[in-house]
């Protein structure tokens, strides 16, 4: 996917935490470090609500879940 034009922002940051993620997720640079750590997030939210989605899904269909060991008690 192609990303749009880059757009200048100025924040202020833990140079602990920002050293750490650096570290962490083999970022070249500071900004590659903070695309990086927002794709992370932005792709959990996904994750989290396609989950959802499912959950809710499998809860409306009136599915009931048996435990494997039920039919020997």
């Amino acid at each position: 996917m192609a990303s749009p034009a880059a757009v200048h922002k100025h924040m202020r940051l833990n140079p602990e935490k920002l050293r750490r993620a650096q570290k962490l997720s083999q970022a070249k640079t500071e900004t590659e470090t903070v695309e990086r750590a927002l794709d992370l997030l932005i792709g959990e939210y996904e994750r989290d609500r396609i989950a959802n989605l499912a959950h809710e899904r499998f809860v409306r269909s009136g599915a009931t879940v048996r435990g494997v060991y039920e039919a020997l008690e």
